[in-house]
Parts: structure tokens; C-alpha cells; sequence
């Protein structure tokens, strides 16, 4: 090869040598630093996520396993009363559940899936409730039910929801005005299940007890002369007279019963998010709405 060949075959060299170079430079500088430089033939992941795909934390997240399962169920399973008036009452003849409970647990069911009627109510009693939860027939229960250190060691409970106080129903006339007229040879009527024997054995130990099934049942009895008193929850009591306003409320209260939310044991990050719903139900104005719709007046602040 000549000179000339030479020079023309080095100058090909260096200027491969020159653009090697100059690619590598551009290369590193893209791995190091900006953003600009960083590959932009190939879309990044976020830009390929649709929303659906990525959510932001959800309810179903912050309710943990027990709202997955009944996200993914369809519907929300509610366990209340049947028998109750104020709180859960069924209609013989429409077959319509209606009350207090039953307006909570519906609030909920919309909170969760964004329509109330994805919601199935179960009837349970004072002692048929905490068995139905802990077996799954269940999801929560919305019952007129006292929060109690005894109940806690079995279920889980959200905050207190509704205050009432234990009290006497006596027929218009009797002479039982209060607690303490309730004395040896008295017959109370009570509900099994309930803290309200319990404590009527504590306040009136010489008073005889009588246990029935469900809050019908005993009020049936009452007026059927099988006993002096009823005693239970005075918001219970009140729905009763207005059943039969031959029968009132006397003595005012002697225990405090505040209701909460019952969850099954263990389930806590559902219990954060029905305490999140009930504060949010407070803050929206729609509590009040549903208390003044039931108990007729504003709820306590």
C-alpha cells in the first residue's frame, strides 16, 4: 500500500475511533443523570398503568381481609333485630325491616359499595348474635348492643354509636315507679342474652327474673299479667310504648349502655374502617338526620 493509501485508511480509523468515543460519552451521561436523556423511545411503566390497574390506597385496603371478602361477596351481611321497634322491626305483613340499626347498617353497605341495597339483613337476638359472628353467618352486628369488658375478650367493637340507659316499662298505674320498688315477690321480665338481666339480678337481687327469647316475647308477656316489669335499654322501652301507650317508661335510668358496632375478634383493621364511616356519617349531618328520624329529637352532643 502506498503513502497516500496509508493516510486515507488512518483518517477512516480515527474517525471510527472519534464517533466510538462520542457515543460512549452520550451514553453515560444518559444512565447518570436527566430524565431527558433517559431512553425515550421506550414508554416508562406509569405512563402504560391505567387507573383501574394502580388505585390509590382503597377502602377495601384500609378495611383489611374481612371488607375484601365482602367486597368481593357483593354485598354486606348485617346481623339485627326483628323485634324491636325504633331499631329493627319487621313488618308481618310487608316483611320490611325498618329502624335506627337498619338505617346504619344501610348507611354502610353505601359507604362500601356506593348503594345501600347491597346489603342482606339477618335477624339475630340478644343471644343468638355474638354465635352468628363468630361462625361467619355474619359480617357485623348492628343490635342494640352494650359494650361490654365481658364481650370484648369474644368480639371486637367499633366506637359507641348510640347512648342509652337501662329502665322499667310498668303498665300505666302500677305501683313500681322505680328501681327501688323493685323488691322480693317483684317478676321482671328480661331477655336472655342481654346485660339487662344481668344487671336487674345485681340492683334487685331478691326480685324474681324471668328469660325470654326476644324483646316481643316478653313485652307479649307483660301484657299478658306474667309480670310486674320489663326492664332493658330505655331506648328499647320506648318503642314499646308506642305499641301500646297503655304502658310507660318509669324511674329513669340506672345503668349506662352505650352501643357500638360488633365485629368478629381479630378483624381490627375493619373496626378502623367502620369507625372512619361513623365519623364520617357524624361530620356529614346525616347521624343526626337518622336519630331525629327514630328517637324524635337531637342526638345527645
Amino acid at each position: 500500500m502506498n503513502k497516500r493509501g496509508i493516510r486515507l485508511l488512518l483518517g477512516v480509523v480515527l474517525t471510527l475511533l472519534l464517533f466510538a468515543v462520542t457515543a460512549c460519552g452520550t451514553k453515560s451521561g444518559g444512565d447518570g443523570g436527566g430524565g431527558a436523556s433517559a431512553s425515550p423511545l421506550a414508554p416508562s411503566t406509569a405512563a402504560t398503568v391505567k387507573p383501574s390497574d394502580s388505585p390509590a390506597p382503597s377502602a377495601a385496603a384500609e378495611g383489611g381481609p374481612a371488607l375484601e371478602a365482602i367486597k368481593k361477596r357483593g354485598k354486606l351481611v348485617a346481623g339485627v333485630k326483628f323485634d324491636t321497634k325504633l331499631f329493627g322491626l319487621k313488618d308481618p305483613v310487608s316483611g320490611k325491616v325498618e329502624g335506627f340499626d337498619v338505617d346504619i347498617a344501610k348507611a354502610l353497605a353505601k359507604q362500601i359499595f356506593g348503594d345501600e341495597s347491597k346489603l342482606e339483613l339477618k335477624e339475630v337476638t340478644s343471644k343468638t348474635r355474638m354465635p352468628m359472628l363468630t361462625n361467619g353467618e355474619i359480617d357485623i352486628i348492628i343490635a342494640t348492643m352494650t359494650i361490654t369488658e365481658e364481650r370484648k375478650k369474644e368480639v371486637e367493637f367499633s366506637d359507641v354509636y348510640f347512648k342509652a340507659g337501662q329502665s322499667l316499662l310498668v303498665k300505666k298505674g302500677s305501683p313500681i315507679q322505680s328501681i327501688a320498688d323493685v323488691k322480693k315477690g317483684t317478676k321482671v321480665l328480661g331477655v336472655k342474652g342481654s346485660t339487662s338481666v344481668v344487671n336487674i339480678k345485681q340492683k334487685a337481687p331478691e326480685s324474681t327474673v324471668l328469660e325470654f327469647e326476644n324483646y316481643q316475647d316478653a313485652f307479649t308477656a307483660l301484657k299478658a299479667g306474667q309480670g310486674d316489669a320489663l326492664t332493658t335499654d330505655n331506648a328499647i322501652l320506648y318503642g314499646m310504648t308506642k305499641q301500646d301507650p297503655n304502658y310507660v317508661v318509669v324511674g329513669g335510668t340506672f345503668t349506662d349502655e352505650p352501643y357500638g358496632i360488633a365485629i368478629k375478634k381479630g378483624e381490627t383493621a375493619f373496626v378502623g374502617y367502620v369507625n372512619g364511616f361513623l365519623k364520617s356519617l357524624n361530620a356529614s349531618g346525616e347521624y343526626a338526620k337518622l336519630y331525629e328520624k327514630w328517637i324524635g329529637e337531637k342526638p345527645p352532643q
